[in-house]
C-alpha cells in the first residue's frame, strides 16, 4: 500500500466515523430546544396578560358609561373614574401589582340626542410590555407589547333595568376538584368521583373545589352589575341553590349583596344528588308568577325608577339530574329533566332570557341546558374553573348591556 493509498485510507476513516455526530447535534439543537421553552413559556403568559389588560379595560368603559349616563358625572369626573377602575383592577393583577407599568388611554365622546338627552361612547385603550425569559432571548427578542382595548356605550334619558335569578347546583359532585391548585392551603382532601364517600386522605398539593370556583365566578359577576349601578337603583337580584332538594332562596332584593352572602354561605363540601326542576320552577315564579296579581318585579321597578325591567335567570349545574322529588331512578331523572324544561319553555314565553352554564358537566347535563338556554348564545361550556369565571363574568357584561352597551 502506497503512502497515498495510505492517507486516502485514514481520511477515509475520519470522513466515515459518526460517534460524534450525536454530540455535534445536540451542541447545535439544544439552543433552539431552549429556546422553544422560553416561547412557549412566554406566549401563556401574554395570553393571561392581555386577558387581564381585557378585563381592566371593560371595567374602567364601563364605570364611565355608568358615572354619565346613570350618576350625571361630566366627562371630565368619568375619565377620573375610568382611570381609578383601572389602576384598582391592575393593582390586583400579577403583572402591575403596583398599579405603575400599565397604563389605559381613556376618550369618550359625548353626543346630542333626541329628547335633550346625551349619547356617551367610551374607549379605553392600553397596552403592556411583557419581558421575554431569557430562554426566549436566546432568539434575539426581549420583549412584546399586549394591547387591549374596549368601548362601552351608553346614553341619558335611555336607561333600562333588570332583574335576575340564580338557580346553582350545590350537590356532592360540586365538592369534586377542579383543575386549579389552591395556593392558600397546601394540603386537603382532593375529592374525585372515584374517591367520592370514601373519606380519602389529606394529600398534597391542594387543589380548589367546584364549589368554591363557583363562589369566585358570582364574586366576579355580581361585580360587573355593580359597576354599572353602583347606586343599587336599577338592578334586582335574587338565587336559589339545589341539590336533589331545593335549598330556601334568597329574595330578589336591590343589588347584588343578598346574593353574594348567600352563594358564600353554601356548604363546602357540598352534599346531595340532583334535581333541578322544583329550583328552577321556583325562581321562574318569582320573577314572572302565573298569577300576575302577584308580580312584585314589575311594580318595584315602577316605584324606583319608572322604568319597566328585563328578566333573566342564571342557570348552572356540573352534573345532571339524579332523581325527582327524592325518588333516585333513571325514570325520575329524566323526569326532573322534563319538567325544567317544561319550565325554560314557559320562561321563553313569558319574556324571561335564560342563561345556562354547564360546568365540567356529564354529556346529559350538557344537552338539558344547551335546549334550556333562550338562544345558542345564552349557552356556555365551562371545562374548568377558568371557564366558569369567564361565563359569569361574560353573562355580567351581557345582562349589564340593558343599562350600558359594551363592545370590544
Amino acid at each position: 500500500m502506497t503512502k497515498k493509498t495510505g492517507k486516502r485510507s485514514l481520511i477515509s476513516r475520519i470522513m466515515g466515523d459518526r460517534g460524534g455526530n450525536f454530540g455535534l447535534m445536540t451542541a447545535f439543537a439544544l439552543p433552539v430546544i431552549l429556546a422553544a421553552g422560553g416561547v412557549a413559556m412566554d406566549l401563556t403568559n401574554m395570553v393571561l396578560t392581555r386577558a387581564e389588560l381585557q378585563d381592566a379595560a371593560d371595567s374602567a368603559a364601563l364605570a364611565a358609561s355608568s358615572a354619565l349616563s346613570n350618576d350625571k358625572k361630566t366627562v371630565a369626573q368619568a375619565k377620573e373614574i375610568a382611570e381609578n377602575f383601572f389602576k384598582t383592577q391592575m393593582a390586583t393583577s400579577q403583572i402591575d401589582s403596583d398599579g405603575s407599568a400599565a397604563t389605559a388611554a381613556i376618550d369618550i365622546e359625548e353626543t346630542p340626542i333626541a329628547g335633550g338627552g346625551k349619547a356617551f361612547k367610551v374607549n379605553v385603550a392600553t397596552s403592556y410590555t411583557v419581558q421575554f425569559n431569557p430562554l426566549t432571548r436566546l432568539l434575539g427578542q426581549t420583549s412584546s407589547v399586549v394591547a387591549a382595548s374596549s368601548t362601552s356605550e351608553s346614553a341619558t334619558g335611555s336607561k333600562n333595568a333588570l332583574s335576575m335569578f340564580l338557580v346553582l347546583d350545590r350537590s356532592g359532585s360540586m365538592s369534586f376538584v377542579t383543575d386549579e391548585i389552591d395556593t392558600v392551603n397546601s394540603s386537603c382532601q382532593n375529592f374525585t368521583e372515584d374517591n367520592w364517600g370514601k373519606n380519602p386522605k389529606w394529600s398534597s398539593p391542594c387543589y380548589i373545589r367546584k364549589i368554591q370556583a363557583l363562589k369566585t365566578a358570582v364574586a366576579g359577576f355580581v361585580k360587573v352589575l355593580d359597576t354599572v349601578d353602583p347606586t343599587k337603583q336599577y338592578v334586582r337580584t335574587g338565587a336559589i341553590s339545589y341539590n336533589d332538594q331545593t335549598q330556601a332562596e334568597t329574595k330578589l332584593a336591590w343589588g347584588t349583596k343578598g346574593v353574594l352572602n348567600y352563594v358564600n354561605a353554601l356548604p363546602n363540601p357540598t352534599s346531595g344528588g340532583t334535581d333541578s326542576h322544583t329550583a328552577f320552577a321556583q325562581a321562574l315564579e318569582k320573577l314572572a308568577p302565573t298569577d300576575t296579581s302577584k308580580e312584585t318585579e314589575i311594580p318595584a321597578h315602577a316605584k324606583k325608577s319608572g322604568l319597566t325591567p328585563v328578566k333573566y335567570i342564571l342557570f348552572m349545574t356540573d352534573g345532571e339530574n339524579t332523581s325527582y322529588d327524592q325518588w333516585t331512578n333513571d325514570a325520575m331523572a329524566n323526569k326532573s329533566d322534563t319538567d325544567t324544561l317544561a319550565s325554560c319553555t314557559a320562561a321563553r314565553k313569558a319574556g324571561v332570557r335564560v342563561y345556562t352554564v354547564a360546568f365540567m358537566a356529564p354529556k346529559r347535563g350538557q344537552t338539558l341546558l344547551k335546549s334550556c338556554a333562550t338562544t345558542t348564545e345564552d349557552y356556555y361550556e365551562a371545562k374548568n374553573m377558568a371557564g366558569l369565571i369567564a361565563a359569569f363574568e361574560e353573562i355580567g357584561k351581557s345582562a349589564a348591556s340593558a343599562m350600558s352597551r359594551l363592545t370590544q
